[in-house]
């Protein structure tokens, strides 16, 4: 009997150590106007048919406005083995360099889109601003697949005041970058949110309306940053949750106490980590648990977009990875 026992849990080991990781990573040439570094892809958004790519558009470096939809059948046939490239076209976002001019002369000075998402024809991004500048923006514009645009409505400017640490000060280079729409409703999350004080994410529960009054959802407290967010219904989210090792992003470094601290450690230093979390919004309030890690091989890139499709997801960088370009993953369900 102990010896039936003993077989049937070395069979368990077994099994359990023989799973399959619950995703496959199947990267997605892109065509090289796409692929060009310089368009600083901050985010991704499933509409229909396409997938929508949004460029940072960084005016101030005379960057165009713009955001690029791939057609997801041309996806399909690329990851069959079809054919050797996607079909895509070009959305231009008109206005932004009148939201731009309406930010600086406020002396909150535009950085860059960072967020992406939309309830029905109308598309919402984030602006970051510089570190010192105390708001970062919310603006929303209307898609037009005939004219190939996006034109934006230059009255609609919603401020999101930046969190800041108890000294007063800012976290660099942060922002709202995770935005999800849902139930006509928008969701923000700030890029840091391990606060030793309130973290909140802002709610929009009737975007429609002008001069929309953010409202604050509490967040569980959580370690590395949040660069998007995408909306799996019934009130759960899906977030990429990733850390860079470097100096300048200490601030992002969680304390030994912490058991997320082991994910981050390489000895005396720090290595790149990045993983996909699922967030819950129940009770008026955020929680969230970890999802699945990302390979060693992908976390040096810096993924900042995220979209699901077909229980997988699509994950974007921005130009920063080992290729130097813009790298589009797709996480496949197994």
């Amino acid at each position: 009997m102990k010896y039936l026992l003993l077989v049937a849990l070395l069979s368990v080991g077994v099994s359990a150590g023989a799973q399959k990781a619950p995703f496959a990573l199947h990267p997605i040439p892109l065509p090289p106007e796409m692929a060009d570094k310089n368009n600083q892809f901050s985010g991704l958004y499933l509409r229909g048919h396409e997938l929508l790519l949004l460029s940072e558009s960084r005016l101030q470096e005379r960057a165009e406005a713009k955001v690029y939809g791939i057609n997801l059948g041309s996806i399909d046939d690329q990851l069959a083995g079809k054919v050797k490239t996607v079909e895509y076209r070009k959305y231009s976002i008109r206005g932004l360099d009148r939201i731009k001019a309406r930010i600086d002369s406020a002396c909150q000075l535009y950085e860059g889109l960072e967020g992406l998402t939309m309830l029905g024809d109308d598309a919402y991004f984030t602006i970051e601003t510089t570190t010192a500048s105390t708001y970062c923006y919310l603006i929303k514009g209307r898609l037009s697949e005939e004219n190939a645009a996006i034109t934006l409505d230059t009255r609609y400017l919603v401020p999101l005041p930046k969190p800041a640490l108890t000294d007063g000060t800012h976290i660099s280079n942060a922002g709202f970058e995770a935005a999800a729409g849902y139930n006509q409703s928008l969701l923000l999350l700030f890029e840091y949110n391990y606060f030793t004080h309130d973290n909140v994410a802002f709610r929009l529960p009737t975007a429609a309306v002008r001069n929309d009054i953010p409202q604050h959802v509490p967040v569980a407290r959580l370690p590395f940053r949040v660069t998007d967010l995408t909306y799996e219904g019934h009130n759960r989210f899906t977030a990429i949750n990733y850390f860079y090792s470097g100096d300048e992003d200490s601030v992002y470094r969680a304390p030994g106490t912490d058991p997320n601290a082991r994910l981050i450690r390489t000895g005396t230093g720090y290595q790149n980590y990045c993983r996909l979390i699922s967030l819950r919004y129940k009770h008026d309030k955020i929680t969230w648990k970890p999802l699945f890690e990302l390979p060693r091989e992908y976390r040096t890139y810096n993924w900042e977009g995220l979209a699901a499709y077909r229980n997988g997801y699509f994950l974007i960088n921005d130009k920063y990875g080992p290729s130097g370009q813009s790298t589009l993953l797709y996480l496949q369900k197994q």
